[in-house]
């Protein structure tokens, strides 16, 4: 498979998503943790656990997507976009859950990653 290490990066962000939402578990019942339900702090958590799987599920699919189409350096930049995206979206929501001015910083994860599709759409046949 040419861009294995989409699959793989894949299968590590849903690893990484079942473990922050399982350190998050652990504290969701007590009502005022982090602020509240509806505190920054604890929606950029929820986001950045949820993005996990979301991006993970992206670069699983672009993975199959590709397994059959000649890798070109378009398909390459996407690859490498989208494994940017993966690894920087839950970061930059982490960071941005305990420092807010990190939010400053979500156009990489968000520029990554729709390059990233960008590139996989004009090169599919």
């Amino acid at each position: 498979m040419p861009f294995a290490l989409n699959l793989t990066t894949g299968w590590i962000g849903f690893l990484a998503g079942a473990v922050t939402g399982a350190l998050i578990g652990l504290f969701f019942h007590r009502e005022e943790w982090l602020g509240g339900y509806n505190s920054w702090s604890r929606r950029l958590l929820r986001l950045g656990h949820i993005a996990c799987f979301g991006l993970g599920l992206i670069n699983i699919l672009f993975a199959l997507s590709t397994a059959g189409l000649s890798p070109t350096r378009t398909l390459h930049a996407a690859s490498l976009l989208l494994v940017v995206g993966m690894v920087t979206m839950p970061l930059n929501c982490f960071l941005s859950a305990w420092r807010k001015p990190f939010r400053h910083l979500f156009f990489i994860p968000a520029g990554s990653t729709l390059l990233g599709i960008l590139c996989l759409v004009v090169s599919l046949p």
